[in-house]
Order: C-alpha cells, then structure tokens, then sequence
C-alpha cells in the first residue's frame, strides 16, 4: 500500500531543505535508469585523481587514465536488479560493484541502497547496514542515490519504532538515520558538506507495488 500523498509530500519538502534532491520513479527500471544518469552528470572522483595533473612517469601516467572509470556501489540489490544495473553501466563505460568496497575507498562515485523506512516529519532514510559493504558504500561515495519505496514512509519516528523494535529480536547490527547530505560545522563554524558523508543525497521514490 502507498502512503499518502500528504506523507509523501511533507517527506519531499522536509529532505529538501536539508539539500537532498528528490525524484519519483514508478518502476525499479526507471530508477536504476536515474542512478546512471546521476552517475554520468557527475565528474569523476577528484580524490583519486588528485595528483594526476603534475608531470608523471609513463606507469603512473597509465594509471591516471585507469582510474578516471566512475564507479557505482550497490551492494544490497537484488541479483536480477545488479545485473539490469551491470547492462546501463557496461553502455556508459562505468564500473559496477557490490563487494570489495574496502578497495575502492577514494574512489565510489555513487552508492545505490535500498531503505527500509522513512520518517516524513524529518525527511530522514531508515537503513539497516547490516553488512560492512553497505556501511563503506553509505560512507565514502560521493553521491548516495537512496531508493525509498513509497509504501515504506512514516509520518514520525515513533511510526517506525514498531520496525526498529522488530529488529532488535536479531543479534545486533547497525541501523543508520540519514538526513540530507553530509554536513559539519566543526571549523569555524563554516558549513562545509560531504566531510563525514556524501556530498549529495538523492531519494528517488518508489511508487512501484
């Protein structure tokens, strides 16, 4: 069952002033079709090219061009969904992986995840990170592209309590809370996004049944 329009409305305007970028999409094809499109209006990582533009040797020159390849993170889909996701990549000429992520720390463009929940009073994503590879893709890409079935919205977070105490019967595990993009204040009370997280947050909403 979908939420109400009103949720889903108040969820929009509450993430979107908190800087997410917010879209709808009515099947699962349409959204990873968004996930390589954010992928290919997005320059390459800048933290693994740093260094590229000095006079390098021809090895580490060779390497330069290597790692100019964007890279998606999408640990948790499906089977059927990774490999729709593997064909839009492999046209772009992007590289696509779900494991390893402890490789590729410097250099995950966009993180794909499904989220469990969302509170709409907040704008926030409930995700439960319980493998490591979810935990680093969340972490250290610079775009996260969320997936958020429209079903699964909330209007507080005393909505969502009924689901985290469902959770907590399991061995214990990580659950993230995540509003907007990254964000710090710490120097000088200077705001400067993607210090702790990504630069970007974008949630596209599900409203496939």
């Amino acid at each position: 069952m979908d939420a109400p329009a009103d949720l889903t409305q108040l969820f929009t305007t509450k993430a979107e002033l908190v800087s997410a970028v917010t879209v709808t999409a009515d099947s699962m094809a349409k959204a990873l079709a968004y996930v390589v499109e954010a992928c290919e209006k997005k320059d390459a990582c800048k933290l693994l090219l740093s260094g590229c533009e000095a006079g390098l040797s021809a090895p580490a020159a060779d390497l330069c061009q290597t790692i100019t390849q964007k890279t998606i993170a999408a640990p948790d889909l499906s089977d059927a969904d990774f490999a729709a996701l593997g064909n839009l990549c492999e046209e772009k000429g992007f590289r696509l992986i779900r494991e390893g992520l402890r490789n590729h720390l410097g250099g995950i463009d966009i993180a794909v995840t499904r989220v469990d929940a969302g509170i709409a009073e907040t704008g926030t994503l409930v995700l439960r990170s319980r493998e490591e590879e979810l935990r680093i893709a969340t972490m250290v890409a610079e775009v996260h592209v969320a997936l958020l079935p429209v079903s699964a919205i909330r209007a507080t977070s005393q909505d969502v309590a009924p689901l985290l105490q469902e959770w907590m019967r399991d061995p214990p595990d990580y659950t993230s809370f995540i509003t907007g993009a990254s964000r710090t204040a710490d120097i000088e009370r200077v705001l400067a996004l993607g210090v702790h997280g990504p630069l970007e947050l974008h949630i596209v909403f599900l409203t496939e049944a």
